[in-house]
């Protein structure tokens, strides 16, 4: 069971981790106005630096009850934890709960708990 939980917690983040690089794509940079333009591009490569991170621990989380080392699998789940743990509060705080990121993200969080 814990092994479903944390396979779970991949799965659905790595959804997540799609939607945050798709809907930027197509909803959120396409009507933000960022001068000059270097600056525009730079907040790009690092919004969707993030969505990469996201994918690489999405990834992790569904490998990691295959994984041999039960510290490697501990420590990927951890730290899972944080990462989108901490990506679930800015998003509630800058959104003031109006977006459902936070939520997708706390789900992860909890079913990777689970998994401990």
């Amino acid at each position: 069971m814990r092994n479903l939980l944390v396979e779970l917690a991949g799965i659905l983040a790595l959804a997540v981790s799609v939607v945050h690089g798709v809907l930027s794509e197509t909803k959120v940079f396409p009507k933000a106005r960022i001068e000059p333009e270097w600056a525009r591009r730079l907040i790009r490569l690092v919004w969707q630096a993030g969505t990469i991170a996201w994918i690489c621990l999405a990834i992790l989380l569904i490998a990691a009850p295959s994984m041999g080392s039960e510290a490697a699998r501990n420590w990927i789940i951890a730290m899972s934890i944080v990462t989108f743990g901490a990506a679930a509060v800015g998003n509630a705080w800058a959104t003031r709960g109006r977006h459902f990121g936070w939520v997708a993200m706390t789900i992860v969080v909890g079913l990777a708990a689970g998994g401990l």
